[in-house]
C-alpha cells in the first residue's frame, strides 16, 4: 500500500504549489480536485495540463486520484460539494454533474492519472423514494461509464453519510445494476464508520470493488467531522489488517479538508500515525 493526501487541503494556494507541499511531506502521492483553485476541468486548458504534468515529474510523486465530488466552482448555495447531484429531479442539474464527471475522466487521462472518485448519487429530494433516486443515478452513470472505458479511466463512486449510498448494501445494490469493468468503490474508512459498519468485515465484503481508499479520523459519536487520525476513535490497526488480508496494493490518501489553515501540519501529524500501519510488520 502507498500513501497519498488530498490537496482538498490546500484549498487556499494553486495546484503546483499544494503538489509540492504534499511532496516535501514525505507522501508518495497526490489527490488532485477537479474544482476551483486547483483543477476545474471546464477552465483547465492544454498548457496548463502540461504544467501540471511538469509538478508532478519535478516533485517526484504520482496522482493516485482525481477528486471529482466536491464542485465548489458552480456555487450551488444548497452545498458545495454535494449539489449539483446525479439525483435531482431538475434534469438540467443532473447534466451539470453528468458533464463535470465526463471532463474529469478525460482530465485523470490527460494527467496520466487512473481514475477520478464522484459522489455516491447525491442527497435524495423530499419526495424522492430510494429506488428512484438509484434509477437516476444508474442512468446517469450508464453513458458516463462508456466514456470512461473509452478514456481508460475508473469511476469510483464514494459512499458518504446522508447521500443515496451509505452502506455496504447499498453500493453493492448499485454494482448489481451496472457491468462495466469501470465502475469501482473509494473505499472512505470515514464514511463507513459514521454509518456504524463494522470495517474490517465492510472492507472484506467490498474487496473486488475497492480501487481507492480515503483515510481520516472520525470522533466517538460518528459525527461526519474529518479528523487527523490518530485524534478520533477508528480502529486503524483493523482497518490496515483487513486491507493487507484482501491483498489490497493501491493508494490510501488522507483526506484532510476542514483543515486548510494548517495542511502541512496536519498531513506531517497524519502520515506519521499512519506509517507504521502500513508497514510489513
Amino acid at each position: 500500500m502507498k500513501l497519498g493526501y488530498s490537496t482538498n487541503a490546500y484549498m487556499k494556494t494553486t495546484i503546483h504549489d499544494a503538489i509540492r507541499r504534499v511532496a516535501a511531506l514525505g507522501y508518495e502521492g497526490v489527490e488532485l480536485m477537479a474544482d476551483v483553485p486547483h483543477a476545474w476541468p471546464e477552465t483547465t486548458d492544454q498548457r496548463e495540463i502540461e504544467a501540471i504534468r511538469e509538478t508532478i515529474h519535478q516533485s517526484n510523486i504520482s496522482i493516485c486520484n482525481i477528486n471529482a465530488f466536491m464542485m465548489n466552482a458552480v456555487g450551488d448555495p444548497r452545498h458545495p460539494y454535494w449539489h449539483p447531484s446525479w439525483i435531482e429531479s431538475d434534469l438540467e442539474k443532473r447534466r451539470v454533474r453528468i458533464e463535470h464527471t465526463r471532463r474529469s475522466l478525460t482530465l485523470a487521462r490527460q494527467l496520466g492519472a487512473d481514475c477520478i472518485s464522484t459522489e455516491p448519487g447525491g442527497p435524495l429530494e423530499e419526495g424522492t423514494s430510494y429506488e428512484q433516486g438509484m434509477s437516476r443515478f444508474v442512468e446517469g452513470l450508464k453513458p458516463v461509464l462508456e466514456h470512461a472505458e473509452a478514456e481508460g479511466v475508473t469511476l469510483l463512486v464514494e459512499p458518504e453519510p446522508g447521500l443515496l449510498i451509505e452502506t455496504t448494501e447499498q453500493f453493492l445494490d448499485l454494482a448489481s445494476r451496472i457491468e462495466s469493468p469501470a465502475l469501482k468503490l473509494n473505499f472512505d474508512v470515514g464514511h463507513f464508520y459514521c454509518v456504524s459498519e463494522p470495517l474490517g468485515p465492510a472492507i472484506e465484503r467490498l474487496a473486488e470493488h475497492i480501487h481507492h481508499v480515503h483515510v481520516e479520523d472520525i470522533a466517538a459519536t460518528r459525527v461526519h467531522q474529518h479528523l487527523i487520525p490518530g485524534r478520533g476513535a477508528i480502529d486503524f490497526a483493523e482497518v490496515f489488517s483487513a486491507l493487507k488480508k484482501i491483498d489490497y496494493q493501491g493508494w490510501c490518501t488522507v483526506e484532510l479538508y476542514p483543515y486548510i489553515e494548517d495542511p502541512d501540519g496536519a498531513g506531517r501529524e497524519a502520515r506519521t500515525h499512519l506509517l507504521d500501519f502500513l508497514s510489513d510488520g
